[in-house]
């Protein structure tokens, strides 16, 4: 087979201590008495699926339980691609390794899962196991009940894939025209943006501003607004110096008058008299520097406000763009440019907007396209599963398709797929998931795969206890049905009906038993004499008349099926 489970070990799980099962392919029967442990096996394989595990499924006095799965795919293309948008290593070879770890009660330690030696979270497994395993039984989850799978499986059987990968085509082309169009509106930012950018050009153009013009602007300002009392201080100092009663002036005069004086009568004083006529100089030159000073100031309350005016204004441009003046220049010069570019956004937008609906258009195309063929194959498919659904039993039941169409089209098309019936004369059809009987669950899913096998690419189908309410020539063509589904799937049926484990081609038993005062469940497979007595005890006893019975069941002259030891010989290790 292309793909298929080929073994599954668990260990530490409820009552099996140790279990180890190569699968054979085909259509493989699991039988054993009530109670004998046969849920563990579906157990094991729902938790490599994601279902949650109470720490209560351990075996008792084991710290963990674990379950590690194998499985052969051929073509991992599909798998692979889902492992690395989940970041997992991907398959080697073909191969698929599944492994969870769960641990016990009162354990420091917490479950663990993996993929391909990585580890991976519950919800990456789920979606895993829905391209995997179709479990079908009592309130388990069935890929089928998924409307986007039903859709998927129509479009198979109405050979529509080609008209499926071109819309898938088209809607990519949408996606990334729409993708060129926000990407020129984010660039363009809109029309505020551009409102905005006017605004920042015009309001620092207007400004007319100079990278080194704050330093002096403040010290002019300063000056400015200090004017007054500057005069008043350069007079007073010149009041100290100059003055005709009390000024340093005077004093250097009078002194000037003794040190000559001194000189006249010893020489030895002419140096300090030098000395003195330099400081008088220099005193006169500060007089007559301050006086100038005092002429350039300007009491000017017009200049004043002036000044003040363009102080605030560079303080206010510096709060909105910049910290610094030299930042709101560049700021200015930046939108400015932005603004010259965008000047040519409107017709690129144009061209993106026109690119865009020709691409819807192609996409609306596309989607009738597929419409089409699905509304055809509706019909045909609908037939054939309610003439799949009458071998199985439901003489009068009622299988619909119908096609909902959607409010847009999405991944799937422009409308979903919804799989209706009605098990009794009367009723109104309902949908496939609302079905409340777990015997019609199992019997429809059945239905549904014998019509669908070719199309469906799920490598393993398991069903439990398929049988259910189900006997006499019904149980035969169940048993027919599934033995079909094994010559293109791999197919786990745990049953009760001997029709359907005779007509497997591999047959396993489940048993329980207790070693060293502990009890526990195993599985081994059941050839030859050991099949027939097995068989046998499904039809109420192995008699001696249940036997031959058995027999008839088994095509007892086909030397293969008589001779004890032939065929897969797995059993559980414990």
């Amino acid at each position: 087979m292309s793909a298929m489970l080929r073994s599954l070990r668990i260990r530490n799980l409820a009552l099996v201590e140790e279990l180890e099962w190569d699968l054979p392919a085909g259509f493989t029967a699991v039988t054993g008495e009530t109670g004998a442990g046969k849920s563990i096996i579906l157990g094991a394989l729902k938790f490599l699926l994601g279902e949650r595990a109470d720490r209560g499924v351990v075996r008792a006095g084991a710290s963990s339980a674990g379950i590690e799965a194998v499985f052969y795919l051929g073509d991992t293309r599909e798998i692979d691609a889902l492992l690395e948008e989940s970041g997992v290593d991907p398959c080697q070879e073909g191969e698929l390794i599944l492994k969870r770890m769960i641990a016990a009660e009162g354990s420091s330690g917490a479950g663990r899962q993996f993929i391909n030696g990585s580890p991976c979270n519950l919800s990456v497994l789920k979606e895993l196991g829905t391209h995997l395993v179709d479990l079908h039984g009592p309130h388990d989850h069935q890929s089928l009940f998924s409307r986007r799978e039903q859709t998927l499986l129509l479009d198979r059987y109405s050979d529509a894939m080609l008209e499926r990968d071109a819309y898938l085509q088209r809607r990519s082309e949408v996606s990334a025209a729409r993708r060129a169009l926000e990407e020129l509106e984010l660039a363009a930012g809109g029309a505020n943006k551009v409102e905005l950018l006017q605004m920042e050009a015009d309001e620092i153009t207007s400004a007319n501003l100079s990278e080194n013009e704050e330093d002096s602007l403040n010290a002019r300002y300063k000056a400015a607004s200090n004017g007054r009392r500057l005069i008043e201080l350069t007079a007073a100092a010149i009041s100290r110096l100059d003055d005709e009663e009390r000024g340093a002036s005077l004093a250097l005069s009078e002194c000037a008058r003794i040190i000559k004086e001194l000189s006249r009568l010893d020489g030895r004083a002419d140096s300090h008299l030098e000395t003195l006529e330099r400081l008088t100089g220099d005193l006169d030159s500060l007089v007559s520097g301050l006086r100038d000073y005092a002429e350039t100031i300007e009491v000017d309350s017009g200049e004043l406000q002036m000044l003040e005016d363009r102080v605030n204004l560079i303080a206010t441009l510096r709060r909105k763009y910049g910290p610094t003046l030299l930042d709101v220049i560049v700021r200015g010069e930046e939108a400015a440019k932005t603004l010259e570019r965008l000047s040519g956004m409107t017709e690129l937008k144009a061209v993106s907007e026109r690119n865009l609906a020709e691409a819807l258009k192609k996409l609306d195309v596309a989607a009738s396209k597929l419409g089409a063929k699905r509304k055809e194959g509706a019909g045909r498919l609908s037939k054939r599963v309610a003439g799949e659904l009458a071998d199985l039993g439901f003489k009068q039941a009622d299988f619909e398709i119908t096609l909902e169409k959607q409010p847009e089209a999405g991944l799937d098309g422009a409308e979903l797929a919804e799989f209706l019936f009605a098990p009794n004369p009367g009723e109104p059809v309902q949908p496939l998931r609302s079905i409340a009987s777990s015997g019609e669950i199992s019997r429809v899913m059945l239905a549904l795969k014998s019509a669908l096998a070719a199309q469906d690419k799920i490598p393993l189908l398991v069903f439990d206890e398929i049988d259910a309410n189900v006997g006499g020539e019904i149980a035969t063509r169940v048993a027919a049905k599934m033995k079909e589904l094994g010559a293109g799937h791999q197919v786990l049926c745990i049953t009760h009906l001997p029709q359907v484990a005779a007509s497997a081609t591999s047959q396993f038993m489940v048993m329980k038993s207790v070693h060293g005062g502990r009890t526990e469940t195993t599985l081994a497979s059941v050839v030859g004499n050991e099949r027939i007595a097995e068989i046998a005890r499904m039809l109420g006893g192995v008699t001696e008349s249940a036997k031959a019975h058995a027999k008839v069941l088994l095509e007892v002259e086909s030397p293969k099926l008589v001779k004890k030891g032939a065929g897969s010989s797995s059993s559980a290790k414990t």
